[in-house]
């Protein structure tokens, strides 16, 4: 920054900071941060213009701002609440230096804008670069944590295993699941598995494509799929589709898909309050 608009702006930043705040308050920046309290959101912009004075005092040091911006970002401000602060501030500083000038010719104007525009933008990008790096370190984590958790293969019964899936199927997730199925079925010794979409909200084509393909798979290694939490909506569209789930089994229910399992598993569920089915048990026992 020139160093003669350097001086003019710290010798008159109370000022600058007054039309600032008043700024901010004219173009609402406080609906950006609207669940904050009023307290706070005062002291805030006083520490932020007092970290944006400190980078020309201290000649493009950016190390105030970034322990700054870094609070922010623990604390879930958004990235606009800095870049509208920022523009408005840029804003007010050229208004403030020409307003201060008797005379400005468009060369010294175009020269005041590069000036105000060296100590600014700086900082604008390094603001963006910081919050973009978050937030990639963030979904990094989140992208990690949802695969692991994504699509599990829990063993409920010897032979029987339960693959609970929840939310949106995409391409990179079925592909996951895949894995994860035919890895589980091996290493549980799976003879069927109980695919329940309750929590999906949408099964399209593109869905039941993957489903489909997961339970051929399945098959190919020995074991059998079934699928259940069928829900009408879910019915419905498959029917408008034209998807074939002939070759698949169905249930509307995890309840009836285990059930299911069992006799596919020569097992039953018998209530064991019924003098007939103890009798049959019995019998069974000691034929074996």
């Amino acid at each position: 920054m020139d160093k003669l608009l350097r001086e003019i702006v710290l010798e008159n930043s109370d000022q600058i900071v007054k039309k600032w705040l008043e700024e901010i308050e004219r173009k609402q920046v406080r609906a950006y941060s609207a669940s904050i309290s009023e307290e706070l959101f005062e002291s805030t912009n006083r520490e932020f213009v007092n970290v944006i004075f400190s980078s020309v005092e201290k000649e493009g040091m950016l190390e105030d701002l970034h322990n700054f911006s870094e609070r922010l970002i623990q604390l879930g401000w958004p990235l606009s609440y800095l870049t509208e602060g920022m523009q408005a501030f840029r804003r007010v500083t050229v208004n403030f230096i020409l307003e201060r000038s008797e005379e400005v010719d468009s060369k010294q104007f175009a020269e005041i804008l590069e000036s105000v525009d060296q100590w600014i933008d700086p900082i604008v990008n390094f603001l963006v670069t910081e919050y973009s790096g978050n937030w990639e370190n963030t979904l990094s984590i989140q992208r990690m944590a949802l695969q692991e958790l994504s699509a599990p293969l829990i063993p409920v019964m010897e032979g029987i295993t339960v693959m609970p899936l929840v939310g949106t199927i995409d391409t990179e997730r079925a592909k996951l699941i895949m894995e994860n199925l035919l890895d589980g079925v091996i290493k549980h010794n799976a003879e069927v598995v109980l695919i329940d979409i309750t929590g999906v909200p949408v099964v399209d084509t593109m869905v039941a494509h993957h489903i489909i393909q997961a339970a051929e798979a399945v098959r190919l290694i020995g074991a059998s799929c079934i699928l259940v939490g069928i829900r009408p909506e879910i019915a419905q569209t498959i029917v408008n589709l034209g998807i074939d789930l002939s070759n698949f089994p169905t249930k509307s229910s995890l309840q009836k898909g285990f059930r299911s399992a069992l006799e596919i598993t020569g097992r039953r569920v018998v209530d064991v309050g019924k003098e007939d089915d103890i009798e049959d048990i019995l019998d069974s026992l000691g034929k074996e």
